[in-house]
């Protein structure tokens, strides 16, 4: 009992630059989602938009190293992806519905990169926290390959969910803080407009 109750509150307090294990999955009702979709900025920026999502934090998941910095990420060599953490309501908008936004808004059939941005660090991945996740994660994309929704294979990786490491500060809420930011106006700002056009009625 001791432990569940630390546990607990150890989550309470998850904001900060220490790591959240998978024991923790779920607090007031609300559940978490664990998505690598290409730099956590785009990602972020998309995902704190619907309803039913409280929160979102970018991070690293997937790695061999405990409290990686972004340096370090980059690299390539500490096999972190670049992850985002959703806490979300699962009686407004459910894992399946994230799951959906996540293989809409970024392109899964590129190994290690999206875009201009290469490297381990942005592959496609989901980070699953029960056998649910798991199971809807493998359905959706057995249901995209067999409606021929893409040219090529499918390549995201379904990993068990062990650790979350947030990133450093000024990465939070980063494309709202820099909008004017050349990387914000010509990368995420079209990610931003496709979203918004297809998920009009899921937008807080």
């Amino acid at each position: 009992m001791k432990k569940i109750i630390f546990i607990f509150l150890c989550f309470a307090f998850s904001f900060n630059l220490t790591a959240q294990k998978t024991n923790i999955k779920n607090m007031d009702k609300k559940e978490i989602a664990i998505f690598g979709n290409g730099c956590f900025w785009c990602t972020e920026a998309i995902f704190m938009q619907l309803k039913g999502v409280e929160s979102v934090l970018p991070g690293y998941s997937g790695g061999k190293i405990k409290n990686p910095s972004y340096k370090e990420v980059c690299t390539g060599n500490t096999g972190h992806a670049e992850v985002i953490q959703i806490i979300f309501d699962p009686n407004i908008i459910s894992y399946r519905e994230l799951l959906e936004v996540f293989f809409y808004t970024h392109d899964p059939t590129t190994l290690n990169r999206q875009g201009n941005d290469v490297g381990t660090q942005y592959r496609s991945a989901i980070f699953y926290n029960s056998k649910n996740q798991k199971d809807d994660a493998e359905l959706i994309i057995r249901q995209l390959e067999a409606e021929g929704v893409y040219d090529r294979k499918i390549v995201t990786e379904i990993t068990a969910f062990d650790v979350f490491y947030p990133a450093e500060d000024y990465h939070q809420n980063y494309y709202n803080n820099n909008k004017d930011q050349p990387y914000c106006r010509a990368v995420i700002n079209p990610k931003l407009d496709k979203f918004v056009k297809k998920y009009q009625a899921k937008l807080k």
